[in-house]
């Protein structure tokens, strides 16, 4: 098979929950420890971070990984979902996966993982975790798919789990409160093993500290520990940190929710640090300074280019546009043009109902089943008394926006990470 052919077929023929949604989750870890089993547990011959939470995963777990690679280890990194090509899930020191890897491991394997009718997040983690292995790691840094307690990633005994941050988000299969949440991610949680916590409420840190009083560990609440003194916005999109440890630091990383995330980055390299990982001052801001570029993590308030002012982000939920909505309203522009999408599992209608008044919106649906159709989104922009209209598709939602726009104008595509992908692929 050629590798376009190896992806179609992974798509078609397991279930994946990027392309169709709740049928793609399987609950419990059955196939996984069958998987690991028959792949040598690879995990245990590397050290690895576990990181979950609601938002800021992403970023968190590539400014680390980032940070890690500056000190000079070599670096596994796990994440998803992917916006450009499948293999970005997949990468050692910020270089993806080769495509004659994956050709290779669907080749010779699947006669065994066929007849267990696997979700494609599962295989997808039996590929990662082998390859880490072959690739001879240090340490990989693993990002959580869904939850926690019973997400495939979860058979790691980690040097470090992270919870980000709890939101609503995944309802159906998390639970409907905040406790309900924390506690599917609290179980990423590891006999013995220091827990850095993000950002947390009352009824969620509640969760964390029974958690963590049970299994013996160490734990740590970032948003205590403020290690960030003050923040502000550059003009090439990132942001610059007065520190109370580490000095003035410069992070590549735009949008004003990294700051919450940058704290607990800051945190968890302390913690490393006290736990026998090397790194030092200058690791953490040579790695802070470049995540993307070590990296290749796309779509954090990304500066695509200027006069027009045009930016994309993946930020796609309720706890994610609070901060969206607010830096939307801080720009300085003549227009604001927003293309604007979301997906089926996530709550519409409280997110538009933060969306700033004085856009003009140019509602667009991804290219996934999962697309809320444009004309919905355009009923709820009605109703909101949004200035919009509606395009089949992102590509000529935002061609239009551009055609439009003049060069003080200011334009945002975002709402879900298909979104953005979709923005990608098409323009860059």
């Amino acid at each position: 098979m050629t590798y376009e052919e190896t992806i179609e077929y992974l798509y078609n023929s397991v279930p994946m929950f990027q392309k169709v949604g709740a049928v793609a989750y399987k609950e419990g870890l059955y196939n996984t420890l069958k998987l690991d089993e028959h792949f040598g547990h690879p995990h245990q011959s590397y050290k690895t971070i576990h990181i979950a939470g609601t938002n800021g995963k992403g970023s968190c777990s590539h400014t680390i990984a980032s940070i890690l690679q500056s000190a000079g280890y070599k670096v596994g990194l796990y994440t998803s979902p992917h916006l450009k090509d499948f293999r970005e899930r997949i990468r050692v020191n910020g270089k993806c996966a080769s495509k004659e890897y994956v050709i290779k491991f669907v080749e010779e394997e699947r006669h065994f993982f066929e007849p267990l009718h696997p979700s494609f997040f599962e295989l997808t983690t039996a590929m990662a975790f082998k390859y880490f292995a072959e690739q001879k790691v240090d340490i990989a840094v693993i990002e959580v798919g869904l939850g926690g307690r019973l997400d495939c990633t979860n058979i790691i005994n980690p040097v470090l789990s992270i919870i980000t941050n709890i939101s609503f988000d995944h309802t159906q299969f998390l639970g409907n409160t905040l406790a309900a949440i924390a506690k599917e991610k609290a179980g990423i949680i590891k006999e013995g093993i220091p827990v850095i916590i993000g950002e947390s409420t009352d009824e969620t840190l509640l969760v964390f500290c029974n958690e963590t009083r049970q299994k013996g560990c160490d734990i740590y609440i970032a948003e205590k520990d403020k290690e960030i003194i003050s923040s502000k916005m550059l003009d090439d999109g990132g942001i610059e940190y007065e520190t109370k440890s580490f000095g003035r630091l410069k992070g590549d990383l735009g949008g004003i929710y990294q700051e919450k995330n940058t704290n607990t980055i800051l945190c968890a390299a302390k913690v490393l640090a006290n736990n026998g990982i090397r790194i030092n001052i200058e690791c953490i801001k040579d790695g802070l300074e470049n995540v993307s570029k070590a990296t290749g993590l796309q779509g954090r308030w990304q500066k695509i280019q200027d006069n027009p002012t045009v930016i994309c982000d993946t930020g796609h939920n309720v706890g994610g546009w609070k901060y969206l909505s607010k830096q939307l309203q801080m720009q300085k522009c003549e227009h604001m043009r927003i293309v604007f999408g979301m997906v089926d599992d996530k709550d519409i209608e409280t997110v538009m109902e933060m969306l700033p008044q004085k856009a003009l919106y140019y509602f667009a649906q991804a290219n996934t089943k999962r697309a809320i159709h444009a004309n919905k989104i355009m009923k709820i922009g009605t109703r909101l008394n949004l200035n919009a209209t509606c395009y089949p598709d992102v590509k000529t939602a935002y061609q239009q926006a551009m055609s439009e726009a003049g060069k003080n104008d200011f334009i945002f595509i975002g709402g879900s990470s298909y979104i953005v992908a979709d923005f990608l692929n098409d323009f860059l």
